[in-house]
């Protein structure tokens, strides 16, 4: 583990305890090598693992290459069939004198061959090993069989070998895998008596999948390389076991009949179906705890959007409240400052006021003032005086309302007593015809 974790910075190795929480992998180097594969980058790291399992494609996009590789397939399995048939024997004295007399000059002719190709090949190397278009040597195979067998054939995987390999991983089944060889003396038998024949084209076409090439095209030739043949015809079946495509049965050689294969096919499936079944399951219980884990996460999710709405909601009453309390304080505030500005108005007018007049002044007036609260109130002034001071002597009384108007009790009117700014001051008590000694009233605006 330590290994695993050396020469790695803080942020990789926070991703590589993750990855491995995430995956259940135990292996902590083939965790980092997995995330390596992937830039580090743990969300496409963690899907294509899951992806891998269930057989999808990758969602990590890697750098493109100059040819597609084959995926790998386990070629050695445990318990593997390896069926083996030997060649078409001759039958009759002539066949048997035919083969013994052209037996020397085919093992001449044989190695001949195989000299001049292998001395060509240094100079020209094999075309085969160039694969440009594997979908197109597959269609162009399956038109070729067609055009000479006939329609009544199992039906052929319409993709490559790659592709038939994830759609078998994916979909839990079975994959038969058949390579033509048009060089091999039985290959045409076979196809006539064999993959033609209606018992065999309905049992692959309701078990298996079935994919064909031809070993002369760059595809064929290059899944035969993976995986080994030995003789022709050949027959692989691959399916997943231990999470693993591997090749659990190889069927070589001059195949009699289709009865035969099917039964060598059907016993190959049931001794690898427990393999299948746990495939199921687990895909199944994998499937059923991402669902979990989703509807979790959800839920999480739904939680957590609620409990951050009420915080918000919170957050707001707070900022609503401490909005009114600012706006409260700075109204109290502006009270106090206008209370403060109309005292101090108060204290100036009433060191303005004019002393108040003797009785006996021939020029005295006394004016009775009732004031909203029932009370009563007295003062003198001189008839030639301003009835602003009569205004300013109620405003600066401390039982008087600060917003007022003074009024006549019949007739019924509104003294003119308030200064305006600007303006000249308010007439005198004698220009508006009070006497002697009258009796006015505060009338409060405000109530």
């Amino acid at each position: 583990m330590e290994d695993a974790q050396a020469d790695l910075t803080p942020e990789q190795t926070e991703k590589l305890l993750q990855f491995q929480d995430l995956t259940g992998i135990e292996q902590m180097q083939r965790c980092r090598d997995i995330l390596s594969g992937h830039e580090w980058n743990i969300e496409a790291a963690v899907q294509d693992t899951f992806n891998e399992q269930e057989g999808a494609p990758t969602v990590f996009h890697h750098p493109p290459r100059q040819e597609e590789r084959l995926p790998q397939v386990n070629l050695q399995p445990a318990n593997q069939r390896v069926i083996m048939y030997p060649g078409r024997r001759p039958q009759g004295l002539f066949e048997w004198t035919y083969y013994l007399l052209t037996m020397p000059m085919r093992f001449v002719w044989s190695t001949i061959f195989d000299i001049v190709r292998a001395f060509i090949s240094f100079f020209r190397p094999d075309p085969r090993r160039f694969v440009t278009d594997p979908l197109g040597d597959v269609t162009n195979f399956i038109s070729a069989f067609e055009g000479k067998f006939g329609q009544q054939h199992p039906v052929f995987y319409q993709g490559t070998y790659s592709q038939a390999l994830n759609d078998a991983k994916k979909e839990l089944r079975y994959l038969l895998v058949y390579l033509h060889s048009e060089e091999h003396q039985n290959t045409e038998t076979f196809c006539r008596d064999v993959l033609c024949s209606e018992e065999f084209v309905n049992f692959v076409n309701a078990q298996v999948l079935f994919w064909a090439c031809n070993t002369t095209s760059p595809e064929g030739y290059r899944v035969s390389q993976a995986l080994r043949e030995n003789a022709y015809p050949f027959l692989a079946v691959i399916v997943l076991r231990d999470n693993r495509m591997s090749v659990v049965a190889r069927i070589e050689g001059h195949i009699t009949g289709a009865p035969e294969l099917i039964t060598r096919l059907e016993q190959v499936m049931t001794d690898n179906e427990a393999s299948l079944v746990a495939a199921r399951a687990e895909r199944a219980e994998r499937s059923f705890n991402q669902s979990l884990r989703q509807e979790q996460d959800e839920a999480y999710l739904q939680s957590l959007r609620a409990d951050q709405e009420k915080e918000r909601k919170k957050r707001e009453e707070k900022e609503k409240e401490a909005e009114l309390e600012r706006k409260r304080k700075q109204e109290e505030e502006e009270r106090e400052q206008q209370f403060l500005e109309k005292e101090q108005k108060k204290s100036r007018i009433e060191q303005e006021l004019p002393p108040e007049p003797a009785s006996s002044h021939p020029e005295s007036i006394r004016i009775l003032l009732k004031i909203p609260s029932g009370s009563r109130i007295e003062r003198r002034f001189l008839r030639n005086q301003s009835l602003k001071w009569l205004y300013y002597y109620v405003f600066c009384h401390k039982e008087c309302p600060d917003d007022f108007q003074i009024v006549t009790n019949f007739p019924r009117r509104t003294l003119p007593c308030e200064p305006q700014d600007g303006e000249a001051d308010p007439p005198s008590f004698e220009e508006v015809g009070l006497g002697p000694s009258e009796m006015l009233f505060v009338h409060d605006n405000e109530a």
